[in-house]
């Protein structure tokens, strides 16, 4: 569908294009309709699929068609990341509109909380705010939220994962009861349908094709020991010189650390983790997206929600110790229906693990044993369950790929 079909304002439109995008994707075509008939909405899709587009273009439309000089808006999110994107976001579409939006999170500087609060009194128009934060200005009396018209929980599975629920009601009570209502998730647990129960009123509930890389991905395995693991990807990269853009995810800040000082030896490569300071943590995201960075290694910061484009390759130092994780690392490559490649390390602790996701995923993913000058690894030790890639013996007892390939160049 083209946006252009859609009943949205004509300036919004203009933005849109501007920004060069006509097609909707399916989660903003199923969606937009919806919501600008004012009903409530329970949306599952997973990351890079468009869902933030899906909520801020008719928001801004509903805005713009009834304007105020108070807050109508109040979007929550789990991390300050996704809080500046969505910021981001608002102003790119709404830059001639005359709309205006605050991104309120933690870790930021005291200048920045004098601005959040003349934002959160001024009355912007539209509130993008991580549940901590938006609590301490709450606390202080000054925050009036009796103005909200939609209220909008982005990636809400992620927020409950954290431990926000209590907060996410705290911040509920602040609001009027009669609002429009908009929550986003990539999953659909008992615990999103059980707060979707207690904050939204009939909902319409749309459910996107989940849990499964983009087809634009290639996906190996690596079957390694631990300490095989940090010389492994240090080899990797340097094997690859086409490949501009590298994430790599470790599952600890102590990880991350240690393998960034490796890579710094020959190559040029950054970190995130909560323990940078917020308004480094956005000048390192920045210059990995400019191209400045080749290489970031992030913990699952970074995992959900933030867009950067052209990623070559994303590679998981460990295996995520959820499986709808590994969906939301490998995303962040092959977006926008390009191509990427996605490796992960699985030592012999983690077979079990990986094993899990390809079930999730509905595909056996290819294994590839470590170079020779690493030593040999471990064998890949699990029960193999049926489907489409399960692997099978041959006439001589021998394990065989089922696509015939012994090896896939990366």
């Amino acid at each position: 569908m083209n946006f252009s079909d859609l009943k949205i304002h004509k300036d919004i439109l203009d933005a849109i294009f501007y920004m060069g995008f006509k097609n909707t994707t399916p989660i903003q075509e199923q969606t937009i309709p919806i919501i600008l008939e004012g009903k409530d909405l329970i949306a599952c899709a997973q990351t890079g699929t468009g869902k933030t587009a899906a909520y801020v273009i008719p928001v801004l439309d509903m805005i713009l068609s009834n304007p105020g000089s108070q807050t109508s808006t109040l979007i929550l999110v789990p991390t300050r990341e996704l809080a500046l994107q969505i910021d981001q976001q608002v102003q790119g579409i709404g830059y001639n509109l005359g709309i205006h939006s605050i991104a309120v999170y933690g870790g930021s500087a005291g200048e920045d909380w004098g601005q959040q609060k003349r934002a959160l009194t001024g009355g912007a128009d539209i509130v993008i705010a991580t549940p901590g934060k938006l609590i301490s200005h709450l606390n202080l009396g000054y925050v009036k939220f009796d103005t909200i018209k939609y209220l909008i929980l982005d990636e809400a599975d992620r927020m409950l994962d954290i431990g926000f629920f209590d907060d996410i009601m705290k911040i509920i009570s602040f609001v009027p009861k009669k609002r429009q209502t908009l929550m986003f998730s990539a999953t659909m647990a008992p615990n999103i349908r059980s707060l979707a129960g207690r904050i939204l009123n009939n909902p319409n509930e749309i459910n996107i094709a989940m849990s499964k890389p983009a087809e634009g991905v290639i996906q190996a395995v690596y079957l390694c020991y631990d300490n095989q693991k940090t010389a492994l990807i240090n080899k990797l990269i340097a094997d690859k010189p086409d490949y501009n853009s590298i994430l790599i995810f470790c599952s600890t800040k102590k990880k991350v650390s240690e393998l960034t000082r490796s890579l710094k030896k020959y190559n040029n490569a950054e970190s995130i983790s909560s323990d940078l300071e917020q308004a480094e943590r956005e000048k390192v995201l920045q210059r990995f997206k400019a191209g400045q960075t080749r290489i970031l290694v992030a913990t699952d910061v970074l995992s959900r929600g933030i867009d950067i484009k052209g990623i070559d390759l994303v590679i998981n130092f460990d295996v995520p110790g959820d499986a709808e994780d590994y969906v939301h690392r490998v995303g962040r490559t092959a977006r926008a229906d390009a191509t990427g490649v996605a490796l992960t390390l699985v030592n012999e602790k983690d077979m079990g693990s990986f094993q899990s996701i390809e079930k999730l995923i509905e595909k056996e993913i290819i294994k590839l044993t470590v170079p020779g000058e690493l030593g040999k690894g471990p064998e890949w030790k699990v029960g193999r369950h049926r489907g489409k890639g399960q692997w099978r013996k041959d006439a001589n007892g021998k394990k065989r790929n089922p696509s015939g390939r012994k090896h896939l160049k990366t």
